[in-house]
């Protein structure tokens, strides 16, 4: 049976050789398992491809795609996906906050048949700060509540897939992806293992605050439609007031034969409408964007070299 690792890094050179030295020690312990790395350089613009490349030479199980830019995270995921030939297939993050010690159980769980994806997920977040806590939290609370996929709170991209669960990914060729929502659209039998968070081994995060902020947005437009139905809703409702407060003015007009006073009052009213207006405009314009992006079907990925 084979294993395909796909790792995607991008300004990784730090921790590739720490990585690689901590999954080979696991391997020790798989000697009836073949194994191959898939590592995916999402553009990397230090010596990343450097430390990929003098692990080739003295591991021919070692194999990578680099790509012409930066085409995210996400890409790198589908890149890695695409070019596994193992039998297994899992993804694992370079700098080790993904335990490889809980390989042999993961493979294990899904070699046993009894699941088709032995995931894991984070019960803690200690190192990271209070207010990423939140908005991590807050994510997972309204996505599951919006969305009819559930996704699992902590759940990491870490996992133990078979070829068929991959298959199945691999079929979603959409541009815009978003895999949390993906690994538990395709369904299949999963269980999840626990552990607390780990800090890096090395170097720092590529994840702005800003960046996962736009991730999330990006995981809600994709696997909601919630959004658009809270805007029509907004609207109907702002109509329905402009409407009672038309007949209010027209009644009280005629009954005293007075105008309405208060400029800054209708200033007001206008701009509120307004404001109402463009976020309107704003959440159906982001499915529009997607929309845009999808049917131009340009590929997720450009690769400068695979090999």
């Amino acid at each position: 049976m084979k294993l395909s690792i796909i790792v995607p890094v991008y300004n990784e050179e730090e921790t590739i050789a720490l990585f690689y030295d901590a999954v080979q020690a696991v391997h020790a312990e798989l000697n009836d398992i073949e194994y191959e790395y898939w590592f995916i350089d999402d553009g990397s613009s230090d010596h990343t491809m450097v430390e990929v490349r003098k692990l080739q030479e003295k591991d021919a199980a070692v194999h990578y795609v680099t790509f012409a830019r930066n085409f995210g995270k996400e890409a790198a995921l589908y890149a890695g996906l695409k070019n596994a030939t193992g039998d297994l297939v899992t993804v694992m993050d370079v700098d080790l906050q993904d335990p490889p010690a809980l390989l042999p159980e993961m493979i294990a769980g899904v070699v046993s048949g009894e699941w088709d994806c032995i995931g894991t997920r984070r019960i803690s977040r200690d190192g990271e700060s209070k207010i990423r806590t939140m908005f991590a939290n807050t994510f997972y609370w309204l996505i599951n509540k919006i969305s009819p996929v559930e996704m699992v709170p902590g759940a990491r991209d870490f996992r133990v897939m078979t070829r068929q669960m991959v298959d199945s990914i691999l079929e979603l060729g959409e541009y815009n992806r978003f895999s949390k929502g993906i690994f538990s659209w395709v369904g299949f039998k999963t269980k999840y293992l626990e552990y607390k968070n780990i800090e890096r081994v090395a170097g720092t995060t590529s994840w702005s605050f800003w960046g996962l902020f736009r991730y999330a947005i990006e995981g809600i437009v994709t696997f909601s439609e919630a959004p658009l139905i809270f805007a029509s809703g907004l609207g109907a409702t702002m109509a329905g007031v402009a409407s009672v407060s038309l007949i209010f003015v027209v009644i009280r007009a005629l009954l005293t034969n007075t105008s309405v006073a208060g400029w800054a009052s209708t200033i007001s009213i206008v701009l509120f409408i307004g404001g109402i207006q463009l976020l309107v405009l704003g959440i159906i314009g982001r499915y529009i964007g997607n929309i845009y992006m999808e049917v131009k079907h340009r590929p997720i990925y450009v690769a400068r070299e695979i090999k």
